[in-house]
Protein backbone atom coordinates (compact mmCIF):
# COMPACT_ATOMS: atom_id res chain seq x y z
CA UNK A 1 0.00 0.00 0.00
CA UNK A 2 1.23 3.70 -1.09
CA UNK A 3 0.37 6.90 0.55
CA UNK A 4 1.64 10.43 -0.51
CA UNK A 5 0.39 11.98 2.32
CA UNK A 6 2.17 12.30 5.79
CA UNK A 7 1.18 11.09 9.09
CA UNK A 8 -0.32 13.45 11.40
CA UNK A 9 0.42 12.33 14.62
CA UNK A 10 2.27 15.54 15.95
CA UNK A 11 -0.34 17.74 14.71
CA UNK A 12 -3.13 15.39 16.38
CA UNK A 13 -1.47 15.36 20.00
CA UNK A 14 -1.87 19.07 19.45
CA UNK A 15 -5.22 19.47 18.96
CA UNK A 16 -6.60 16.29 20.55
CA UNK A 17 -10.14 17.35 21.98
CA UNK A 18 -10.35 20.52 20.45
CA UNK A 19 -13.12 21.11 18.01
CA UNK A 20 -14.00 23.96 15.36
CA UNK A 21 -17.17 23.87 13.54
CA UNK A 22 -16.54 27.14 11.60
CA UNK A 23 -13.37 24.70 9.91
CA UNK A 24 -15.01 21.77 10.12
CA UNK A 25 -17.91 23.47 7.52
CA UNK A 26 -15.26 24.60 5.47
CA UNK A 27 -13.35 21.54 5.10
CA UNK A 28 -16.20 19.95 4.54
CA UNK A 29 -17.29 21.78 1.00
CA UNK A 30 -13.43 21.90 -0.40
CA UNK A 31 -13.37 19.45 -3.15
CA UNK A 32 -10.32 16.72 -4.02
CA UNK A 33 -9.91 14.80 -7.21
CA UNK A 34 -10.38 11.38 -7.66
CA UNK A 35 -6.39 10.50 -6.99
CA UNK A 36 -7.03 11.59 -3.51
CA UNK A 37 -7.80 10.58 -0.55
CA UNK A 38 -9.70 11.51 2.92
CA UNK A 39 -6.58 12.03 4.44
CA UNK A 40 -6.07 15.13 2.52
CA UNK A 41 -9.06 16.66 4.04
CA UNK A 42 -7.95 15.56 7.16
CA UNK A 43 -4.57 17.03 6.53
CA UNK A 44 -5.95 20.74 5.56
CA UNK A 45 -8.72 20.32 8.28
CA UNK A 46 -6.06 19.73 11.03
CA UNK A 47 -3.59 22.44 9.77
CA UNK A 48 -6.30 25.09 9.89
CA UNK A 49 -7.66 24.00 12.90
CA UNK A 50 -4.23 24.58 14.92
CA UNK A 51 -4.80 28.37 13.84
CA UNK A 52 -7.38 28.52 15.74
CA UNK A 53 -7.13 26.27 19.03
CA UNK A 54 -8.21 26.99 22.53
CA UNK A 55 -5.66 27.29 25.29
CA UNK A 56 -6.76 27.08 28.45
CA UNK A 57 -2.97 28.11 29.58
CA UNK A 58 -1.50 31.07 31.36
CA UNK A 59 0.76 33.96 29.16
CA UNK A 60 4.09 34.01 30.30
CA UNK A 61 7.42 35.22 29.68
CA UNK A 62 10.67 33.61 28.63
CA UNK A 63 14.34 33.49 28.86
CA UNK A 64 16.51 31.04 27.60
CA UNK A 65 20.95 30.48 26.38
CA UNK A 66 21.88 28.69 23.63
CA UNK A 67 23.23 25.42 25.03
CA UNK A 68 23.65 21.95 24.75
CA UNK A 69 20.58 19.88 23.13
CA UNK A 70 17.49 20.54 25.15
CA UNK A 71 19.00 23.53 27.44
CA UNK A 72 16.53 24.68 30.03
CA UNK A 73 15.33 27.57 30.28
CA UNK A 74 13.33 29.96 32.51
CA UNK A 75 10.13 31.27 32.70
CA UNK A 76 8.30 34.24 34.43
CA UNK A 77 4.93 35.28 35.35
CA UNK A 78 1.81 35.98 33.00
CA UNK A 79 1.99 38.89 30.80
CA UNK A 80 -0.21 39.83 28.45
CA UNK A 81 0.30 42.38 25.54
CA UNK A 82 -2.06 45.26 25.01
CA UNK A 83 -4.09 46.23 21.10
CA UNK A 84 -5.64 48.39 19.53
CA UNK A 85 -7.70 48.85 16.59
CA UNK A 86 -6.47 50.85 13.35
CA UNK A 87 -8.34 51.13 10.18
CA UNK A 88 -6.45 51.11 6.68
CA UNK A 89 -6.92 50.06 3.02
CA UNK A 90 -7.81 46.49 1.85
CA UNK A 91 -7.88 45.58 -1.58
CA UNK A 92 -9.52 41.78 -1.75
CA UNK A 93 -9.32 39.82 -4.81
CA UNK A 94 -11.11 36.58 -5.77
CA UNK A 95 -9.17 33.90 -7.78
CA UNK A 96 -11.15 32.41 -10.36
CA UNK A 97 -12.23 29.16 -8.59
CA UNK A 98 -13.50 28.45 -5.17
CA UNK A 99 -11.94 25.69 -2.31
CA UNK A 100 -8.36 26.71 -3.92
CA UNK A 101 -6.51 25.83 -0.37
CA UNK A 102 -4.40 29.11 -0.11
CA UNK A 103 -1.29 28.75 1.36
CA UNK A 104 2.23 30.99 1.83
CA UNK A 105 2.42 33.93 -0.54
CA UNK A 106 5.81 35.04 -1.77
CA UNK A 107 6.83 38.21 -3.58
CA UNK A 108 8.93 38.39 -6.97
CA UNK A 109 10.70 41.98 -7.68
CA UNK A 110 7.85 43.22 -9.97
CA UNK A 111 5.59 42.71 -7.57
CA UNK A 112 3.97 39.36 -8.63
CA UNK A 113 2.27 37.20 -5.73
CA UNK A 114 3.08 33.76 -5.73
CA UNK A 115 1.72 31.43 -3.96
CA UNK A 116 0.75 27.39 -3.79
CA UNK A 117 -3.36 26.44 -4.03
CA UNK A 118 -3.68 23.15 -2.35
CA UNK A 119 -7.38 22.46 -3.54
CA UNK A 120 -6.46 22.97 -7.16
CA UNK A 121 -2.85 21.52 -7.56
CA UNK A 122 -2.10 24.75 -9.01
CA UNK A 123 1.23 27.35 -8.56
CA UNK A 124 -0.27 30.29 -8.93
CA UNK A 125 0.95 34.06 -9.50
CA UNK A 126 -1.29 37.17 -9.20
CA UNK A 127 -0.42 40.42 -11.17
CA UNK A 128 -1.49 43.88 -8.94
CA UNK A 129 -1.15 45.76 -12.30
CA UNK A 130 -3.40 43.13 -14.04
CA UNK A 131 -4.98 42.30 -11.46
CA UNK A 132 -5.20 38.83 -13.04
CA UNK A 133 -4.30 35.33 -11.85
CA UNK A 134 -2.43 32.88 -13.53
CA UNK A 135 -2.54 29.12 -12.32
CA UNK A 136 -0.08 26.88 -13.82
CA UNK A 137 0.54 23.09 -13.29
CA UNK A 138 3.35 21.38 -11.68
CA UNK A 139 4.86 18.19 -13.19
CA UNK A 140 3.69 14.78 -11.24
CA UNK A 141 1.78 17.58 -9.14
CA UNK A 142 -0.58 16.42 -6.17
CA UNK A 143 -1.89 19.62 -5.00
CA UNK A 144 0.82 19.78 -2.13
CA UNK A 145 2.20 23.30 -2.78
CA UNK A 146 3.37 24.31 0.88
CA UNK A 147 6.08 26.59 0.88
CA UNK A 148 7.08 29.51 -2.15
CA UNK A 149 10.12 31.20 -2.36
CA UNK A 150 11.37 33.82 -4.95
CA UNK A 151 15.50 33.67 -5.67
CA UNK A 152 17.28 36.83 -6.56
CA UNK A 153 16.82 35.64 -10.09
CA UNK A 154 12.86 35.77 -9.78
CA UNK A 155 12.97 32.39 -10.38
CA UNK A 156 10.26 30.38 -8.07
CA UNK A 157 11.18 27.51 -5.58
CA UNK A 158 8.92 25.50 -4.24
CA UNK A 159 7.58 22.60 -1.88
CA UNK A 160 5.23 20.09 -3.37
CA UNK A 161 4.36 17.62 0.28
CA UNK A 162 2.63 15.36 -1.33
CA UNK A 163 4.39 14.49 -5.03
CA UNK A 164 7.25 15.01 -2.55
CA UNK A 165 9.73 17.38 -4.11
CA UNK A 166 11.31 20.92 -4.29
CA UNK A 167 10.49 22.49 -7.48
CA UNK A 168 11.92 25.09 -9.15
CA UNK A 169 9.65 26.94 -11.69
CA UNK A 170 11.29 29.44 -14.64
CA UNK A 171 8.77 32.06 -14.90
CA UNK A 172 10.74 33.78 -18.49
CA UNK A 173 10.36 29.91 -20.55
CA UNK A 174 8.03 28.73 -18.37
CA UNK A 175 10.07 25.52 -17.75
CA UNK A 176 10.28 23.33 -14.71
CA UNK A 177 12.79 21.42 -12.97
CA UNK A 178 11.61 18.77 -10.20
CA UNK A 179 14.19 17.40 -7.51
CA UNK A 180 12.85 14.53 -6.00
CA UNK A 181 13.30 13.44 -2.03
CA UNK A 182 13.25 9.98 -0.67
CA UNK A 183 10.58 8.06 0.60
CA UNK A 184 10.26 6.53 3.50
CA UNK A 185 8.54 2.95 5.03
CA UNK A 186 6.56 3.06 8.16
CA UNK A 187 3.61 0.55 10.23
CA UNK A 188 0.16 1.85 8.99
CA UNK A 189 -1.25 3.74 11.37
CA UNK A 190 -4.81 2.48 10.95
CA UNK A 191 -3.37 -1.42 10.52
CA UNK A 192 -0.12 -1.99 12.29
CA UNK A 193 0.41 -5.20 10.30
CA UNK A 194 0.82 -3.10 7.39
CA UNK A 195 3.71 -1.35 5.73
CA UNK A 196 2.74 2.08 4.07
CA UNK A 197 5.48 4.44 2.17
CA UNK A 198 5.57 8.01 2.52
CA UNK A 199 6.66 11.00 1.30
CA UNK A 200 9.63 12.96 3.23
CA UNK A 201 6.78 15.47 3.02
CA UNK A 202 8.80 18.68 2.20
CA UNK A 203 7.46 22.12 3.94
CA UNK A 204 8.60 25.46 4.27
CA UNK A 205 11.60 26.53 2.53
CA UNK A 206 14.42 29.22 2.44
CA UNK A 207 17.42 30.61 0.84
CA UNK A 208 20.99 31.18 2.11
CA UNK A 209 23.06 34.02 0.64
CA UNK A 210 24.50 31.74 -1.88
CA UNK A 211 21.36 30.84 -3.46
CA UNK A 212 20.98 27.20 -1.74
CA UNK A 213 17.69 25.84 -0.79
CA UNK A 214 16.97 24.96 2.99
CA UNK A 215 13.73 23.09 3.58
CA UNK A 216 12.13 21.06 6.06
CA UNK A 217 10.70 17.61 6.15
CA UNK A 218 8.20 16.91 8.41
CA UNK A 219 7.74 13.25 7.67
CA UNK A 220 11.86 12.72 7.74
CA UNK A 221 12.24 14.61 11.12
CA UNK A 222 14.94 16.47 8.89
CA UNK A 223 16.09 19.68 7.55
CA UNK A 224 17.57 19.43 3.80
CA UNK A 225 19.79 21.59 1.60
CA UNK A 226 19.64 21.43 -2.25
CA UNK A 227 22.64 22.92 -3.68
CA UNK A 228 21.73 24.82 -6.34
CA UNK A 229 24.87 25.08 -8.69
CA UNK A 230 25.06 21.05 -8.51
CA UNK A 231 21.19 19.60 -7.63
CA UNK A 232 22.84 17.57 -4.98
CA UNK A 233 20.34 17.25 -1.74
CA UNK A 234 21.72 16.69 1.76
CA UNK A 235 19.89 15.53 4.86
CA UNK A 236 20.55 16.54 8.13
CA UNK A 237 18.42 14.09 10.66
CA UNK A 238 17.34 15.41 13.58
CA UNK A 239 16.88 12.22 15.34
CA UNK A 240 17.73 8.92 15.60
CA UNK A 241 14.35 7.61 14.32
CA UNK A 242 13.47 8.89 11.10
CA UNK A 243 9.48 9.02 12.71
CA UNK A 244 10.51 10.58 16.08
CA UNK A 245 7.35 12.89 15.04
CA UNK A 246 9.16 16.08 16.14
CA UNK A 247 7.52 17.47 12.87
CA UNK A 248 10.09 20.23 11.82
CA UNK A 249 7.73 22.96 10.23
CA UNK A 250 8.87 26.21 9.31
CA UNK A 251 12.99 27.55 8.45
CA UNK A 252 14.32 30.89 8.56
CA UNK A 253 18.29 31.77 7.48
CA UNK A 254 19.88 34.49 9.55
CA UNK A 255 22.62 37.15 8.30
CA UNK A 256 24.95 35.24 9.72
CA UNK A 257 24.04 31.66 7.21
CA UNK A 258 22.77 30.16 10.85
CA UNK A 259 19.85 28.23 9.95
CA UNK A 260 17.04 28.10 12.47
CA UNK A 261 13.56 25.86 12.54
CA UNK A 262 10.76 24.90 14.45
CA UNK A 263 8.92 22.09 15.37
CA UNK A 264 5.37 21.41 15.76
CA UNK A 265 5.40 18.74 17.71
CA UNK A 266 7.54 20.64 20.93
CA UNK A 267 7.90 23.38 22.37
CA UNK A 268 12.14 24.56 21.03
CA UNK A 269 13.53 26.15 18.40
CA UNK A 270 16.87 24.18 16.57
CA UNK A 271 19.96 26.12 15.31
CA UNK A 272 21.95 24.37 12.24
CA UNK A 273 25.21 25.76 11.61
CA UNK A 274 25.98 24.53 8.13
CA UNK A 275 29.52 25.01 8.45
CA UNK A 276 30.12 22.22 11.05
CA UNK A 277 26.58 20.50 10.90
CA UNK A 278 25.71 21.10 14.44
CA UNK A 279 22.69 21.24 15.62
CA UNK A 280 21.58 23.25 18.98
CA UNK A 281 18.25 23.49 20.46
CA UNK A 282 16.34 26.21 22.97
CA UNK A 283 13.85 25.13 24.80
CA UNK A 284 10.90 26.62 26.93
CA UNK A 285 10.99 24.49 29.52
CA UNK A 286 7.41 23.78 31.59
CA UNK A 287 5.67 25.54 28.75
CA UNK A 288 3.78 23.45 25.85
CA UNK A 289 3.53 25.81 23.06
CA UNK A 290 4.14 24.29 20.02
CA UNK A 291 5.94 26.84 17.54
CA UNK A 292 4.85 27.00 13.84
CA UNK A 293 6.13 29.83 11.34
CA UNK A 294 9.69 31.38 11.62
CA UNK A 295 11.48 34.18 10.15
CA UNK A 296 14.64 36.49 10.61
CA UNK A 297 15.10 40.38 10.28
CA UNK A 298 17.98 41.97 8.82
CA UNK A 299 19.14 42.89 12.71
CA UNK A 300 19.33 39.30 12.75
CA UNK A 301 16.39 38.85 15.11
CA UNK A 302 14.75 35.49 15.15
CA UNK A 303 10.83 35.42 15.45
CA UNK A 304 8.04 32.46 16.01
CA UNK A 305 4.49 32.17 15.65
CA UNK A 306 2.75 29.59 17.80
CA UNK A 307 -0.18 27.53 17.49
CA UNK A 308 -2.16 28.55 19.96
CA UNK A 309 -2.62 31.37 22.74
CA UNK A 310 -1.89 34.47 20.31
CA UNK A 311 1.72 33.60 21.17
CA UNK A 312 4.44 35.90 19.00
CA UNK A 313 7.79 35.31 20.14
CA UNK A 314 11.52 37.16 19.41
CA UNK A 315 14.78 35.35 20.00
CA UNK A 316 17.94 37.57 20.48
CA UNK A 317 20.12 34.74 18.59
CA UNK A 318 23.01 36.77 20.48
CA UNK A 319 22.33 35.81 24.36
CA UNK A 320 19.58 33.20 23.37
CA UNK A 321 16.70 35.28 25.31
CA UNK A 322 13.30 35.25 24.12
CA UNK A 323 10.38 37.50 24.41
CA UNK A 324 6.92 36.81 24.52
CA UNK A 325 4.07 38.56 23.04
CA UNK A 326 0.36 37.37 23.84
CA UNK A 327 -2.15 39.18 21.50
CA UNK A 328 -5.19 39.36 23.61
CA UNK A 329 -6.69 36.15 21.63
CA UNK A 330 -7.08 32.84 22.27
CA UNK A 331 -6.34 31.71 18.76
CA UNK A 332 -3.00 30.36 17.36
CA UNK A 333 -0.63 33.18 15.21
CA UNK A 334 0.27 31.59 11.64
CA UNK A 335 1.76 33.93 8.94
CA UNK A 336 4.64 36.26 9.97
CA UNK A 337 6.01 38.72 7.76
CA UNK A 338 9.32 41.32 8.45
CA UNK A 339 9.38 44.69 6.54
CA UNK A 340 12.48 46.11 5.31
CA UNK A 341 12.01 48.92 7.82
CA UNK A 342 11.51 46.14 10.69
CA UNK A 343 8.13 46.27 11.35
CA UNK A 344 6.54 42.63 12.47
CA UNK A 345 3.05 41.65 10.69
CA UNK A 346 1.35 38.58 11.69
CA UNK A 347 -2.20 36.52 11.13
CA UNK A 348 -4.80 36.01 13.33
CA UNK A 349 -6.91 33.97 11.54
CA UNK A 350 -9.94 33.66 14.64
CA UNK A 351 -9.45 37.21 14.80
CA UNK A 352 -9.61 38.06 11.00
CA UNK A 353 -7.00 39.89 11.33
CA UNK A 354 -3.85 41.64 10.33
CA UNK A 355 -1.52 42.71 13.14
CA UNK A 356 1.38 44.79 13.34
CA UNK A 357 3.69 44.54 16.62
CA UNK A 358 4.81 47.71 17.73
CA UNK A 359 8.09 46.38 20.01
CA UNK A 360 8.32 50.37 21.17
CA UNK A 361 5.11 50.53 22.91
CA UNK A 362 4.66 47.15 23.22
CA UNK A 363 1.06 47.01 21.96
CA UNK A 364 -0.09 45.01 18.79
CA UNK A 365 -2.33 47.23 15.84
CA UNK A 366 -4.84 44.74 14.88
CA UNK A 367 -6.32 45.57 11.45
CA UNK A 368 -10.31 44.09 10.51
CA UNK A 369 -10.06 42.23 6.82
CA UNK A 370 -13.39 43.49 5.12
CA UNK A 371 -14.15 40.10 4.27
CA UNK A 372 -15.41 38.16 7.29
CA UNK A 373 -14.17 34.63 8.13
CA UNK A 374 -11.35 35.05 5.26
CA UNK A 375 -8.87 32.67 7.44
CA UNK A 376 -5.76 34.66 6.66
CA UNK A 377 -2.91 32.68 6.59
CA UNK A 378 0.44 33.70 4.93
CA UNK A 379 1.52 37.45 4.59
CA UNK A 380 4.46 38.95 2.77
CA UNK A 381 5.89 42.41 2.51
CA UNK A 382 5.24 44.46 -0.67
CA UNK A 383 6.43 47.77 -2.20
CA UNK A 384 5.49 50.72 -0.66
CA UNK A 385 4.63 50.04 3.08
CA UNK A 386 1.45 47.16 1.63
CA UNK A 387 1.05 43.56 2.94
CA UNK A 388 -0.24 41.08 0.84
CA UNK A 389 -2.16 37.92 2.25
CA UNK A 390 -3.65 35.07 1.65
CA UNK A 391 -7.52 34.52 2.72
CA UNK A 392 -7.53 30.38 2.58
CA UNK A 393 -11.65 30.89 3.83
CA UNK A 394 -12.77 33.41 1.12
CA UNK A 395 -10.46 32.36 -1.92
CA UNK A 396 -8.87 35.86 -2.45
CA UNK A 397 -5.36 37.41 -2.45
CA UNK A 398 -5.46 40.57 -0.05
CA UNK A 399 -3.80 43.68 0.20
CA UNK A 400 -3.08 45.68 3.47
CA UNK A 401 -2.23 49.36 2.65
CA UNK A 402 -1.93 50.88 6.88
CA UNK A 403 -2.93 54.25 7.32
Amino acid sequence: MTTRLPILDGYKQVITGLVSMKLSRFVNNISFSPSQNDQVRSFIFLLLLTLLLVSCSDSFTTTSTIGPLDSPTVHSQPNTTPSIMATGNFHEYPLPQSNSGLMRPAIDHAGHIWFGEMGHNFLTVFDPHTQKFEQITPPFGHSGIMGVVVANDDTVWFAEQYANYIGHYFPNTGQFQTYPLTTLSATDPSNSSKIITLPSAPNDLALDKHGNIWFTEINADALGRLDRQSGHIRQYPLSANKRGQLNPYGIAVDPKGMVWFTESSTNRVGRLDPTTGQIRYITMQGVTKPLMEITCGANGIIWITSFSSGLLLSLNPNNGNFTSYYAPSTSGIYGIAITPSGQVWVTIAAENVIARLDVAANRFIFYTIPTSGSLPLGVVAGANNTLWFTEAGSNKIGMLWPS
